[in-house]
């Protein structure tokens, strides 16, 4: 009874309470109503002068109040009108999930973010409590935040929530109090979703330990599982090796089909290469079509060798691209952690030098890492920065192989030989240098130089007085496939002065790479008039195919047939064969390798028109011969 006349009494005092009271802009009113009051009581009442001045000056100072009191309110009451908009535009975005819950945990507002990232519809999570939404683990945490929001306190905490579909969503949330009238009447939950922060660590991690189109682990997580593997191995005295595969001609096949079609095959021999292994073992793509097999299940040597003839004879299976069967093979370099000593680094690098040499044996094959190769690449690589060296330092040297009559004895010409004098190893021959110079490119270079100086020696024997012969030289595959050739011959011979007549060109029969452009080449040559010869002539099964379509001057049958005639009658009927087919063809013959007195003999019975070789004299420098020619 005492609490309802005390609420009565409440309610009749701010019944009759000022209205002046009650807003600003009514106190501002109140205060211009008493300002303009006294000013009247100042000047009706009031005669004395001094009073009068006083009683004004509190009127406006009443007027000021006024003033200043409207000028703080207003910004304020101007602001209010945004208060309505910025609370529906919050409501409405899906920039950050909001929530509001009232004291006891019930949800009385989401906006549109809220209820995506939830699943739901709005309308069915609205007035529901939002523990039903909380992982159990979770829910003493919100419990926790909530509380501290009804106590006027902002917490942040991280909770799993359910999503519709089930699955959970880890949420980072901050629950702030909401006030009025200095009482807290709910809160404002603001969430942040971790999981999509979560996902995409994950996919920057796959991105930088997997390969995106064959979804197999890259070179770095394969390095990685080689370390472990090793750390493992060397605790248990366990053995693993290693397969680093390479597709044979895939090169070709991007080029036939076009790299969309490239990849498709990719992807087809790493499914195939995961298919065969066992639990323990492990298959990366390392780059372009390279692959590596790290095998954890080998008790052997040997067992690692037949794991790998059977990952080949599984990649040999057949393809299938645009409807056309393809075929493919591949070359394998195997390791294993024999040497405890090896780091994966190391293993690796041995992988790939066996690969190297499976490559160069035919491809098509696995070949297990040798410890005798250990230096061989760091010596190649080595020697192919000494070679662009002596390039640039002239320690190239050129000896002349004396070529003579088989009729009369007199030399009729010389065949210009490349040595190379190596500060440190001494006089190098053509077989420790040039399969390098071939695949590095430098032998182009090398060429160049050979053909200069040989054009110019020629015609220093002749302005000195020497009988003229033809000068041999010997191009490569890689002279010819450069398009200005017979210019550069040209160039050659008009800046030394050599007649044409007096230079030979020796090609191999790996020229018929491209028939035609080697057709036109010579024939743009013999057109200046420099001799075209056929060296090793008989060696390749395509030496016949030189006479059809090549213009031909000179054969050079190839020293392992001359090597053997006294033994072997095989030989001896070939090289016979040989001399009678290029004289029915009216090409001259040379035969090279002549040791001994007998093989001379032969060919001379056999008409064979010129020889060389170490039985008159082997390569010597240039003041060499010209010692033989002054003895005539």
């Amino acid at each position: 009874m005492g609490k309802e006349m005390d609420t009565s009494t409440e309610t009749r005092k701010q019944r009759f309470m000022p209205l002046s009271l009650r807003e600003p802009w009514q106190i501002n009113i109140l205060l211009l109503a008493l300002a303009f009051a006294w000013i009247i009581v100042s000047f009706v009442f009031i005669s004395n002068e001094m009073y009068r001045w006083s009683s004004l000056t509190v009127a406006i100072c009443l007027a000021g109040a006024a003033f200043v009191l409207y000028a703080r309110q207003y910004p304020f009451a101007s602001f209010r009108k945004y208060h309505s908009a910025i609370v529906n535009t919050l409501m409405q975005s899906e920039a950050v999930p909001l929530a509001v819950l009232d004291g006891n945990g019930i949800l009385l507002e989401m906006n549109e973010a809220c209820s995506r990232m939830l699943g739901y519809q709005r309308d069915n999570l609205l007035g529901s409590p939002i523990m039903q939404l909380i992982d159990p683990a979770s829910r003493h945490l919100l419990d926790e935040a909530i509380e501290q929001s009804r106590n006027g306190d902002t917490m942040q905490s991280n909770i799993t929530i359910a999503h519709r579909s089930g699955f959970p969503l880890e949420l980072q949330i901050v629950c702030a109090p909401m006030s009025q009238d200095d009482e807290v009447i709910g809160t404002l939950l603001i969430c942040h979703d971790l999981s999509d922060r979560k996902r995409n660590v994950e996919r920057i991690r796959y991105m930088a330990y997997y390969d995106d189109m064959t979804g197999l682990p890259n070179r770095t997580l394969f390095q990685m599982k080689l370390t472990e593997s090793l750390s493992r191995a060397k605790e248990d005295e366990e053995l693993i090796g290693i397969c680093y595969l390479d597709l044979d001609r895939f090169k070709l096949v991007n080029a036939s089909f076009g790299r969309e079609f490239g990849d498709m095959l990719l992807m087809q021999v790493a499914e195939r290469l995961n298919r065969g292994l066992a639990e323990q073992d492990y298959v990366a793509r390392m780059e372009g079509d390279e692959f590596a097999l790290l095998l954890n299940s080998i008790e052997t040597q040997e067992d690692l060798l037949d794991k790998s003839k059977q990952i080949l004879k599984s990649i040999e299976e057949p393809y299938e691209l645009k409807g056309f069967p393809l075929h493919i093979t591949a070359s394998i370099g195997l390791v294993t952690n024999m040497n405890i000593q090896d780091d994966g680094y190391t293993l690796f690098k041995k992988a790939d030098m066996a690969l190297v040499k499976a490559k160069e044996s035919g491809k098509n094959d696995c070949l297990l890492y040798d410890d005798s190769w250990s230096n061989s690449s760091f010596e190649r690589l080595k020697l192919q920065h000494e070679m662009y060296r002596a390039i640039q330092r002239s320690e190239f040297v050129l000896h002349y192989q004396p070529q003579y009559d088989l009729v009369n004895g007199s030399m009729v010409g010389v065949e210009a030989l490349v040595r190379w004098m190596h500060p440190v190893r001494g006089l190098l021959t053509p077989g420790d240098f040039i399969p390098l110079a071939e695949e590095s490119g430098m032998i182009v270079q090398i060429g160049d130089w050979v053909l200069l100086e040989a054009c110019r020696q020629n015609k220093e024997w002749q302005d000195a007085g020497f009988k003229p012969m033809p000068v041999s030289v010997n191009l490569s595959i890689r002279q010819f496939l450069q398009h200005d050739l017979a210019s550069r011959v040209s160039e050659v011979l008009e800046l030394t002065g050599l007649e044409p007549q007096y230079l030979d060109l020796e090609i191999t029969e790996s020229m018929t790479i491209d028939v035609g452009h080697i057709s036109r080449c010579l024939l743009s040559i013999t057109d200046l008039g420099v001799g075209i010869s056929v060296d090793d002539f008989g060696t390749g099964y395509s030496s016949f195919h030189y006479l059809k379509n090549f213009p031909i001057d000179r054969l050079k049958i190839d020293r392992s047939f001359v090597r053997d005639i006294q033994q072997d009658p095989n030989d001896a009927e070939i090289v016979a064969a040989i001399i009678a087919m290029a004289h029915n063809l009216n090409i001259q013959v040379i035969a090279e390798g002549v040791e001994n007195e007998e093989q001379m003999n032969f060919l001379r019975r056999h008409h064979c028109d010129e020889m060389q070789g170490f039985f008159w004299s082997p390569p010597v420098p240039s003041d060499s011969i010209e010692q033989i020619l002054k003895a005539g």
